[in-house]
């Protein structure tokens, strides 16, 4: 079926419930009016449904290949991505001064939640890029800049994320790749790297590679790990691509899905590299680059979830099987008539507005930081980030699992494309940090405050909920008592010193506090509706039967450690 572009229901959610108005009212983002704020949305809307989806199937039918040491990519994405490079989007949120647009934060992320749900697999080359180019805007010397900055922006030239190694995952700091000062200015970079995603190919240009790597002086651990530029090609000084550099290519990964996106195992032999920021200062340098990705990653979730629910509602739409309660009624008599599947169908449609509505609040918080170098927004945009990574990739993987079940058999038969939407999608939940990851430092580093701004969120979701009562009273009422529950736990964990027994419920909460913050958002679109129409009837379907999932999260959540040690490492694996 074909994609369309959610370009109405971002203008709506920009508009009347995360407060985009008042990014625009920046003078950082004066130029980010709604006329071009719609005539953006549009037109990558249109390059998404006219050109992005059509290629989705290729990628995941003609995977990429490595064919004597060169990647080819899947067909049709070359021209794929040289749409996406004319059109400008790698650099809608670069800075103005090396060619980029110089938009907010959260513009960008609604591009990369249209280019995901139209083809996940393509979209995830300029979202890499994307990454790349904040890092080196926030900390690389000037003439590194002068010299990447506009290549990048333009598309000419694509970026990498380089911290894996076969012994070295989640734990960073185990990493041996080594960095040998040349005695130039230079260092000679050896290692090997894994899951690099987009690690080559054949789209043209250069491909560079941000690595992480230790200097021989270096302190053990996170503490000694810098970070290197290493370019495929070494660029002469105009910018023009000079001789390769000493790194290959050893294979590509074999993965569940995102077929169309190479995954590299990478080789450095001695490559020349350039130190981006200090010495032993990479993870500063590279969380740049991570945080950026997370928010990404989090609508890379949401867009699979959007192409996800379209290709369901279409499915049932279209599908009779049996006699259904409306025959006669007014019903279309397809499978859409029967009360289970319209269960499946509203709750991916209500996470799917849940899980935006919290990404873009994100969106917003990042360009508000941006924009008046508040600390407070600075800390809420900090707060946000693992929400949105982790309840947007985990919204994307609950509604492709029920878009493969509201297809029934045919949800299991490759052909239909159901099953691609959830075997795309694993992945998000374990890039870029996996959720567990993510909940822990929420609760943890996100918690350092004691939960004040934890507790200042809930503050504004009572004030919505009281300011509801009024016109939503049933609504408004469970909306203030999640969030009084949500509280209590909330202070329970801010209270707890053993950071252990924060880590065994921070998943729980993590999730618990997303629910409620998307009660919190159903809502207000409920409100700005008067109290009647479908966005009031979605929000009475999250509030009455999604929202109370949070009282078994939070219990859960401040469960404690104890127990979980009560098993004997035997018993757990045996």
């Amino acid at each position: 079926m074909p994609y369309r572009s959610p370009v109405a229901e971002y203008t709506f959610v920009l508009d009347h419930i995360v407060g985009f108005s008042q990014v625009a009212e920046t003078d950082t983002f004066a130029e980010a009016t709604p006329d071009t704020v719609e005539a953006i949305l549009t037109e990558v809307g249109k390059l998404a449904d006219e050109v992005l989806a059509p290629l989705n199937r290729n990628g995941d039918l003609y995977p990429a290949k490595l064919e004597n040491g060169v990647v080819r990519t899947s067909k049709g994405f070359g021209e794929g991505y040289a749409a996406i490079r004319e059109g400008g989007w790698l650099g809608l949120s670069a800075p103005v001064d090396y060619g980029g647009m110089g938009l907010p934060q959260s513009l960008t992320c609604a591009v990369n939640d249209i280019f995901s749900g139209a083809n996940m697999a393509l979209g995830l080359n300029p979202l890499l890029t994307q990454g790349q180019i904040e890092a080196l805007h926030h900390h690389a010397p000037d003439w590194m800049k002068d010299l990447y900055l506009p290549k990048l922006i333009s598309g000419e030239w694509n970026g990498t994320m380089n911290l894996t190694e076969p012994q070295a995952g989640s734990d960073v700091g185990a990493l041996t790749t080594k960095a040998v000062p040349n005695g130039d200015g230079t260092y000679a970079i050896s290692g090997q790297k894994i899951f690099i995603s987009w690690g080559d190919h054949d789209l043209g240009g250069n491909v560079c590679h941000a690595v992480l790597a230790r200097l021989p002086d270096a302190a053990p651990g996170t503490k000694g790990i810098s970070l290197f530029m290493v370019p495929k090609y070494i660029p002469n000084d105009d910018g023009s691509l000079g001789d390769p550099n000493s790194l290959r290519v050893v294979s590509l990964e074999h993965k569940m899905g995102i077929h169309g996106s190479p995954t590299c195992v990478m080789e450095y032999s001695d490559a020349t590299g350039w130190l981006i920021g200090e010495e032993h200062k990479g993870m500063a340098a590279m969380f740049t680059m991570m945080n950026n990705a997370r928010l990404a990653v989090g609508m890379q979730g949401i867009g699979i979830a959007e192409g996800a629910l379209q290709h369901a509602q279409a499915y049932a739409l279209d599908r009779k099987q049996g006699r259904t309660p409306l025959e006669g009624k007014g019903g279309t008599g397809t499978i859409a008539d029967f009360a289970d599947v319209r269960r499946m169908l509203a709750t991916m449609k209500a996470d799917t507005f849940a899980a935006r509505a919290i990404a873009l609040a994100c969106g917003v918080a990042i360009d508000m930081a941006s924009a008046t170098g508040d600390k407070t927004w600075n800390a809420r945009a900090a707060f946000l980030t693992p929400i949105a990574k982790t309840f947007g990739t985990e919204t994307g993987i609950t509604v492709s699992e029920l878009g493969v079940q509201i297809h029934g058999g045919m949800g299991f038969i490759e052909e239909t494309g159901a099953a691609q939407f959830s075997r795309d999608v694993r992945v998000t939940a374990i890039y870029e940090g996996t959720n567990g990851i993510q909940a822990m430092d929420m609760v943890a580093r996100k918690m350092m405050d004691g939960g004040e701004m934890a507790t200042a969120i809930i503050d504004e979701i009572e004030a919505t909920a009281e300011s509801a009562r009024a016109t939503l009273p049933e609504m408004g009422t469970a909306v203030w008592e999640a969030a009084e529950t949500l509280r209590e736990a909330t202070e329970w964990m801010a209270g707890q010193g053993d950071l252990n027994d924060r880590f065994a419920g921070a998943v729980p909460y993590l999730m618990g506090y997303a629910r409620v913050l998307g009660a919190h958002y159903h809502l207000k679109a409920a409100m700005t509706e008067g109290g009647d129409g479908p966005r009031t009837r979605l929000a009475r379907f999250y509030i009455s039967r999604l929202l109370p999932e949070h009282v078994g999260h939070l219990s859960h959540a401040t469960c404690g450690s104890a127990d979980l040690y009560d098993f004997t490492t035997e018993e757990l694996t045996a």
